[in-house]
């Protein structure tokens, strides 16, 4: 297992490297989609090819957010024109049961632009999150917003993962995976701040 993640880096590398910025795009297209396409293996490569000479690490940031909003907006323009029965057919072979669609869409629906900001920043939830707001006509604007700076918060932490770690693959393996970890705090004052807000929003 642990060969064949190493291969599958060396080939992202490879194809980064070879498709360059428009590669990235696509990537972290199919990432954001509901293509089972993990962000860990495409951001840390190209990151490292920044640190290379070989790429900018702006723009590998800015490409990768960029990929992630198109996934998003694919997501929530099938969500528009699918509607939920037929989200809730095919979300059963991605592993979107209903009862997980019906919690997010709650959610959703309750928080709106905070809510998919969350969500971006959790594993799996972050792929699907778009579904439930595309079906809850979710203001597209704000949408965007949110999407973009959860990716953005995303993105960043990968890009800084593949340049200060280098080529060397087991560590982007063993930091890509606790990436959300080091969300966590950030999640959670998050939360806090909203909670806060609302209160007094409601006491008022």
């Amino acid at each position: 297992m642990k060969e064949l993640l190493f291969k599958t880096i060396s080939l992202i590398v490879a194809v980064v490297g070879k498709l360059g910025y428009g590669g990235i795009i696509v990537m972290m297209f199919l990432e954001s989609s509901f293509f089972p396409f993990p962000s860990e293996i495409v951001i840390p490569p190209a990151a490292y090819l920044a640190q290379r000479g070989e790429m900018n690490l702006a723009v590998v940031i800015f490409c990768g957010i960029l990929g992630s909003i198109l996934g998003a907006l694919f997501n929530y323009w099938l969500a528009l024109k699918l509607g939920r029965p037929a989200l809730l057919h095919y979300g059963r072979y991605i592993g979107l049961t209903e009862e997980k669609f019906n919690r997010t869409e709650i959610f959703l629906q309750r928080h709106g632009v905070f809510g998919t900001f969350i969500g971006r920043l959790i594993p799996v939830i972050r792929q699907y999150i778009s579904f439930p707001a595309g079906l809850v006509r979710l203001p597209l604007i704000p949408f965007i917003l949110a999407t973009a700076l959860g990716a953005a918060l995303w993105v960043v932490i990968l890009a800084a993962i593949g340049w200060l770690v280098g080529n060397n693959q087991e560590l982007i393996m063993r930091y890509s995976r606790h990436t959300f970890y080091y969300l966590l705090p950030l999640i959670i004052f998050s939360c806090l701040v909203y909670i806060y807000r609302q209160r007094r929003k409601s006491s008022l």
